[in-house]
């Protein structure tokens, strides 16, 4: 795996982490009870984007890491993963 490999595979565990950890805990205006003049009843109460990032980078660095462990240690290979045999020998 090269640099620039590792790069674009923690860039996109980064944000596929993100779009997953930014559903999680939402407490949304209509549960406080408190929605603001022309906003939706579903939009956040609070801006907690920067916990969340800090959040994502943790288990982004953690999910990259195990996946760049899968793939430099050869336990799983592109040939393995060819399921209609299109790269025989």
């Amino acid at each position: 795996m090269t640099i620039t490999g590792a790069f674009v595979l923690y860039a996109v565990t980064w944000f596929m982490t993100f779009f997953v950890v930014i559903q999680t805990r939402v407490v949304t205006q209509s549960d406080t009870d408190h929605v603001e003049p022309g906003t939706p009843p579903g939009a956040p109460a609070q801006e907690v984007v920067g916990k969340m990032a800090w959040a994502t980078t943790l288990w982004a660095t953690l999910i990259w890491a195990a996946i760049c462990g899968v793939i430099l240690s050869g336990w799983i290979t592109i040939a393995d993963l060819d399921w209609f045999g299109r790269m025989d020998d």
